[in-house]
């Protein structure tokens, strides 16, 4: 079984971190907003429609297109990190 390098396992746990994150907002935004502080919500209007059914028909979504773009730039960056090679020369 092929043992994975100290920068891949280090990008395989900032992934998973940020795949933490980024699903807790995805949760926050579409349930917490959408649904359960739809009340609260629904007594601010945001051109002609109470905020509550704002988030909970476009809000989640356009925050789900976001966290999207927000995924593939963070993964891209931890995948760069990973992929360069290590400085194992001796400084003096």
């Amino acid at each position: 079984m092929p043992r994975t390098s100290p920068p891949r396992r280090d990008a395989w746990k900032r992934s998973l971190r940020l795949i933490a994150v980024l699903l807790a907002v995805w949760f926050t935004a579409s349930l917490g907003l959408g649904v359960l502080l739809a009340e609260p919500l629904n007594r601010i209007w945001v051109r002609g429609f109470p905020l509550g059914f704002w988030f909970s028909q476009q809000g989640a979504i356009l925050i789900f297109l976001v966290l999207l773009v927000v995924n593939a730039i963070a993964m891209d960056r931890i995948e760069r990190d990973a992929d360069q090679p290590e400085d194992t020369e001796d400084p003096s």
